[in-house]
């Protein structure tokens, strides 16, 4: 496939060409913010190679070359090379995060006219991740209180993780008793006992943590936790890569990383 990049001078748009390359792939477009050192350089450069295709703001021209693009940029940039895809006829993989409701409803709006995968985390192991949780929320009752706790590398803007919201929202629909749960993003002081309807989330960040995310399902004389830790971005890069393939045959429509796993 020839395949755009959206990002490519961050960590995993770097890693996803790579990958893209492994698996037999074509760089065809790569996008970033006019602000990268990188910009306007030749993209081979972030995997000291020559790829005769030069780093470039978004624009029509490039993103109608590509059979589809992948971006790991920021909310702004994914909405605007949604449009730019819409009007090409072109495929997106979505792996940025940090969008707000607005932002999904547009994403949602976008995969009406062109197939569009969406995923906080683009990891196989992470999805099997949110099964999992999905499985236990649904078997456990209330007598299990629920906690995430997430790691990230000290350069990541957002939190919790996209991920960390996404296993919030899988536990909200799939357990009767905190369909209507509290979030609480850390504790500080004399804030009581825990309350029967609330879902912690913790965030730590620092050095060079590529992902770690713990569920954990907190009953009186048990406690169960599922854990997924990414050890290199190449993880996050080879499930982008592999979604842009599953995408290459498919008609208009939001699609997620279960659809890739036939879950």
């Amino acid at each position: 496939m020839n395949i755009g990049i959206c990002g490519i001078c961050g960590r995993m748009g770097a890693a996803t060409y790579g990958i893209a390359l492994e698996r037999g792939h074509r760089l065809a477009a790569a996008f970033d913010s006019d602000k990268s050192p990188l910009f306007g350089m030749d993209a081979g450069t972030l995997i000291h190679a020559d790829s005769g295709i030069k780093i470039s703001s978004l624009n029509p021209d490039d993103v109608t070359r590509t059979d589809g693009v992948i971006d790991f940029s920021a909310p702004p940039a994914s909405l605007a090379l949604l449009e730019l895809a819409k009007k090409a006829g072109k495929p997106v993989v979505i792996g940025t995060t940090g969008f707000s409701k607005q932002d999904v409803e547009r994403i949602k709006d976008a995969s009406g006219a062109i197939p569009v995968l969406f995923s906080p985390n683009m990891s196989l192991g992470v999805n099997l991740l949110f099964r999992l949780t999905e499985i236990a929320a649904s078997t456990l009752g209330p007598d299990y209180e629920v906690e995430i706790f997430e790691a990230h590398h000290r350069f990541k803007k957002d939190a919790p993780s996209g991920t960390a919201n996404r296993l919030v929202e899988i536990i909200k629909s799939a357990s009767k008793n905190l369909s209507s749960a509290e979030v609480v993003s850390g504790r500080s002081g004399m804030v009581g006992e825990r309350g029967d309807s609330e879902i912690g989330i913790m965030a730590m960040r620092g050095g060079d943590i590529v992902g770690e995310h713990t569920v954990y399902f907190i009953g009186m004389g048990e406690r169960i936790e599922l854990t997924h830790r990414a050890a290199s971005r190449d993880t996050l890069a080879r499930g982008a890569v592999s979604a842009m393939e599953f995408l290459s045959q498919k008609p208009a429509g939001l699609y997620s990383m279960y659809d890739v796993l036939g879950l």
